[in-house]
């Protein structure tokens, strides 16, 4: 026996159902589909979560809140992580480098969680007002790197603005302050001449 001799059971396989052969098909004169409605046309198809008209629950359901496409996620470590670290030094480089983060995402934020119980010095984008506390009361110090504000990057155009604006700057800064101008005392008034009119003379009247 070999593959060639293997055949489907009886009644497994069966003739494809031949529809739009007219009346006496036994598959009446609108092959199943009815005469009217949108079933009944080609190029059929139904929307996802159509009930028919109804309205769908997923606009029954109601909505509240919504996502923000701008916010920032921080990796957030603790001060009681950094004690168990060697070095006294720590920025999100050499704390990614060491694996006390998986990713800095948008930043890194020091929390105050844990104990604290030498000096360090930590290179953040963020610090809790607690854990920056518990740092300086060591001695420790704390450097903010500055964070990006939230939307989306700036283009190259507003970049080449921002630069020939803060050159501008500069230059207005760098030049001496023009002089001013003294002020010029006020010219006296002159008394106004009254204008006298002259009278008016009536012309003659002509004689008819």
């Amino acid at each position: 026996m070999n593959l060639s001799q293997v055949k489907p059971p009886a009644g497994q396989v069966k003739k494809q159902r031949r529809i739009g052969q007219g009346m006496g098909s036994g598959r009446g004169k609108y092959s199943g589909r009815g005469a009217k409605g949108a079933r009944s046309v080609s190029g059929y198809s139904k929307m996802r979560g159509f009930e028919g008209g109804q309205m769908p629950l997923h606009r029954r359901m109601p909505k509240r809140g919504f996502t923000n496409p701008f916010k920032k996620e921080y990796a957030l470590l603790n001060i009681g992580r950094l004690e168990k670290l060697d070095g006294d030094t720590f920025t999100p480089e050499s704390l990614v480098e060491c694996g006390a983060i998986k990713s800095l995402r948008d930043g890194l934020k020091i929390l105050a969680g844990g104990e604290l119980t030498r000096k360090i010095t930590v290179k953040a984008h963020l610090f809790s007002e607690e854990a920056e506390k518990k740092i300086v009361a060591l001695g420790g110090s704390v450097e903010k790197i500055p964070v990006r504000p939230a939307g989306p990057p700036p283009t190259e155009k507003a970049l080449a603005k921002a630069k020939g604006r803060a050159e501008h700057q500069a230059r207005v800064a760098a030049q001496p302050p023009a002089p001013k101008p003294e002020a010029a005392a006020p010219a006296e008034a002159k008394p106004k001449e009254k204008s006298v009119k002259a009278p008016k003379t009536k012309a003659p009247k002509k004689e008819k």
